[in-house]
């Protein structure tokens, strides 16, 4: 099946039932169906086919969604784009995908206006303010639109190039076909228990790999509503719990932790209806594990473990589990997926030992877009080298301890250390850069950054910032700046980040 033909499916079965809640706004899955074909005929009529590519900039709104599976219903693949990327970064993707098209919300368009990449844009949701008479908004060609012409597409085509960064500085892009991604929603749908009675809220940015194919993914397969929050806020994510009767969400750990801190009168927000709450993105204490536990007057936390490539799929921390082997990512790999932790190439870790985990699942990625020596890097046999270091415990728990790829996630964003050094580097004051994660209770891991200035040159945090602000996302900005007159290494010139952390 493809997700074109689960649009179609979900048409048939919950025709009249609610799809998509925003606001006051309800979309049936028969009107979802309408403005996806009617979302396809104008990506037709500019060229858009079979194996084209369609880039989505977007917030969580229906725009995105009848958007996303317009390009389906079109023949195309899509890319999902960071809406809380800079020009450069959002450029850099557009070329190495060779995307044909680049959809964007109108309160995007400083970066869209910013681009230098050749994709034909057209803004979506709304149309920038002081636009000019050449932008075009979605919606308004969707009312002329043409015909729709089907396209014959089958599952184990192309449906998402997801860009997750890497080592090297420069995003990588993870293919997914049809399959993949119908299969990593079946996973989260399995996982939680969810049918079409099933209320999901989301609130995480729905461009995210988990936020749309486990649970965006889910929803549309067992015919559950979707209930879209623009953005992520502590009280509107409490209101649209309470007034929306929401029973299962997903966000990183400072989404649960936030409203705690920030809404004074939390308790007298209902959230009975809950009943999954998931996270991701970093582990929660056995103490936040407690406090959520009797804030939220719920013990059905789950904390779920896998990365872009898996789909993602990986394993989950049950409710049952949360306090007592709190900090672990469980035990075993989800439904559809197979994982073993290896402690060389060769050998498998035992209880008590450490190791890297591999896995196997049926959302696996096909591979990296036009890069098959990194592909062939990342997999042994068929096995997926996540690069994440477990411990076993006494009991066949995982914990997390390291990891081989230099990686640091922040509120459950990912950000490579080598990409936050090259943008530091590329400062005319700045001669030599090392960037780790620095542990935070709320966050999970905060950017900090070590340089060495250039002789007699002495660059401010705020200097550093403003420069770093117009080359990366916010998120991956150091929130620390530590001079330094050198940085330690190994003979080798490999900067030992293992003393920085110490420090």
């Amino acid at each position: 099946m493809t997700l074109a033909e689960l649009l179609d499916l979900n048409h048939r079965k919950f025709g009249d039932e609610t799809a998509l809640i925003y606001g006051e706004k309800r979309i049936t899955f028969r009107e979802l169906k309408e403005l996806s074909e009617k979302s396809a005929a104008v990506f037709q009529s500019m060229g858009v086919k079979k194996g084209s590519r369609i880039s989505i900039m977007s917030f969580n709104t229906p725009s995105f969604v009848y958007a996303f599976f317009g390009a389906f219903k079109a023949g195309a693949a899509v890319i999902p784009i960071n809406h809380k990327l800079m020009a450069p970064e959002v450029d850099y993707i557009l070329n190495h995908s060779q995307s044909e098209l680049f959809l964007y919300d109108g309160a995007l368009a400083g970066v869209a206006s910013a681009l230098e990449s050749r994709s034909k844009q057209i803004a979506i949701n709304s149309l920038p303010e002081a636009a000019g008479s050449q932008v075009k908004l979605l919606e308004t060609i969707m009312e002329s639109a043409g015909p729709y012409s089907p396209v014959d597409v089958s599952a184990h085509d192309t449906a998402e190039i997801l860009y997750t960064s890497g080592t090297t500085g420069k995003p990588k892009g993870c293919v997914h076909s049809h399959a993949n991604v119908i299969m990593a929603g079946i996973t989260g749908a399995l996982t939680m228990k969810m049918d079409k009675n099933d209320r999901l809220l989301m609130a995480m940015p729905i461009w995210h790999s988990s936020p749309l194919n486990n649970w965006f993914m889910a929803a549309q397969y067992v015919g559950a509503s979707t209930v879209l929050l623009r953005e992520y806020h502590p009280v509107h994510f409490l209101e649209a719990v309470m007034n929306e009767k929401t029973t299962v969400y997903f966000g990183a750990p400072i989404s649960y932790l936030a409203p705690l801190q920030m809404v004074s009168n939390f308790d007298d927000y209902d959230l009975s209806s809950m009943r999954c709450w998931i996270y991701g993105g970093g582990p929660i204490s056995a103490e936040h594990a407690k406090l959520l536990t009797a804030k939220y007057k719920s013990d059905k936390f789950y904390q779920v473990y896998g990365m872009t490539e898996s789909g993602p799929t990986g394993t989950t921390l049950f409710p049952d589990e949360q306090v007592e082997k709190a900090g672990s990512i469980g035990k075993t790999a989800l439904p559809g997926a197979d994982l073993k932790v290896m402690k060389s190439d060769k050998q498998e870790a035992a209880r008590g030992e450490t190791g890297e985990i591999w896995l196997k699942a049926a959302s696996m990625m096909e591979g990296y877009l036009d890069n098959p020596e990194a592909t062939k890097a990342a997999f042994a046999d068929n096995w997926y080298k996540t690069g994440d270091l477990v411990r076993i415990d006494e009991d066949g728990y995982m914990f997390i301890i390291d990891r081989t790829k230099d990686m640091i996630v922040t509120g459950g964003e990912n950000v490579y250390s080598k990409e936050v050094e090259d943008a530091l580097t590329a400062h005319s004051q700045i001669s030599d850069a090392a960037v780790i994660g620095k542990p935070h209770p709320e966050w999970g891991e905060t950017v900090v950054a070590y340089y060495i200035p250039t002789p007699d040159k002495d660059p401010s945090a705020d200097d550093i910032k403003d420069f770093l602000s117009r080359r990366l996302a916010k998120y991956k900005i150091p929130r620390e700046f530590h001079k330094k007159e050198e940085l330690p290494r190994t003979p080798t010139g490999k900067v030992m980040k293992y003393m920085l952390r110490e420090k």
